[in-house]
């Protein structure tokens, strides 16, 4: 049984062998009552196990941080204010349900998702399918949406922190206004804020993230040079951050969320930033990323990035030879699945990865 819990709503649902096998429903989250947000949640999952067809293994689900997600225990939430101080939210479902219950950040369990049964697989078949020996078990997942948000998979394993703190993405520095964070540019209110200072409007006025991708696109009316710069800031500030972060993981890069319907404005610019240049003090120009960066989404670029550089090379002092692929590359694409189904996915891998672990304990 999982959840994707928001500061408006409470998702619920149940996966078995990474199917969802039961319609996910929303109850109010009650963000600022914390009796009725635990009624909310206590009430999901009972629900949820009505609607099953045998007793659930495990509760496995996203909740906001900050938290001591081992231990179940949730801080103190900016959307949930009525989370202060410590709720031990995950042992009070174990003695609630009598099962096991595992928390994590909702970064980390789409990122654990996408690296699961999404991007990261849907781009190694694609590799195999090519004749290429590169593979890649690396990944940075991002949501865009209502703030910035990261998950980091390392070799099949989620990157948590010592703190549960890892892929804080949102805390790195605005590229665009050095003094702030960069989720004041991508996000929903730093798209719609630069519309607005670009447009001339009051905040308040400004429209919708779709309106917004509609009147870039000529659609709909409005401000449309206000619009595409909305968009190409949005991707300036956030190919800016997405490069520091790659450049301590190297791999690939999938985004979702709400904005990345839009990403035909966006990520192309994205990229550009990513294959950009820092300037030495002497005026010489190098590539800020050691590796070439693809958009995964143009038909072209996924072809290059296949293909890659492969040629075959001797083996020293013998007859054989073997595959070689010098070319250093990473990708970026948008998710295949959603970010809701990757967090559930995520969700339900992490707890039988768990349950496995404590079955050779025993």
């Amino acid at each position: 049984m999982t959840l994707d819990a928001g500061g408006t709503n409470l998702v619920f649902t149940a996966l078995q062998g990474q199917k969802q096998i039961i319609n996910e429903f929303n109850l109010p989250s009650n963000a600022d009552n914390l009796d009725k947000c635990i009624s909310s949640i206590i009430s999901g999952f009972e629900q949820v196990k009505q609607k099953l067809n045998q007793p659930p293994a495990a509760i496995s689900f996203a909740f906001p941080g900050p938290a001591d997600y081992l231990n179940g225990i949730i801080g103190d939430l900016p959307n949930l204010p009525a989370f202060r101080g410590g709720v031990a939210l995950g042992p009070l479902l174990e003695d609630k349900f009598e099962l096991p219950v595992f928390i994590n950040n909702d970064g980390d369990l789409y990122a654990y998702g996408e690296a699961i049964a999404g991007y990261l697989p849907y781009i190694n078949n694609l590799l195999e399918k090519s004749g290429s020996p590169k593979r890649y078990k690396n990944l940075l997942g991002l949501t865009l949406g209502t703030g910035f948000g990261a998950g980091i998979v390392i070799g099949g394993n989620m990157h948590l922190g010592d703190n549960s703190i890892a892929a804080e993405i949102w805390l790195l520095r605005d590229l665009l206004n050095p003094s702030t964070n960069v989720e004041e540019h991508v996000s929903i209110r730093g798209l719609r804020k630069s519309y607005a200072l670009s447009s001339g409007v009051k905040f308040e006025d400004s429209p919708t993230p779709l309106e917004l991708f509609q009147v870039a696109l000529g659609k709909l009316q409005g401000n449309k040079v206000a619009a595409l710069e909305a968009f190409h800031k949005m991707a300036k500030a956030a190919g800016d951050a997405i490069s520091n972060a790659i450049t301590l993981i190297d791999g690939l890069v999938v985004i979702g969320g709400g904005l990345a319907g839009a990403s035909d404005i966006f990520l192309p610019y994205i990229i550009d930033e990513m294959n950009g240049n820092y300037t030495s003090p002497e005026g010489k120009q190098f590539r800020r990323l050691v590796a070439n960066v693809y958009n995964l989404e143009d038909q072209n670029q996924l072809n290059r990035f296949l293909k890659g550089s492969a040629k075959e090379i001797p083996i020293y002092n013998s007859n054989k030879k073997i595959k070689y692929d010098p070319e250093l590359r990473i990708g970026v694409g948008i998710s295949k699945m959603g970010a809701s189904r990757a967090i559930f996915i995520g969700a339900y891998a992490f707890a039988l990865k768990m349950l496995d672990e404590k079955i050779k304990r025993n």
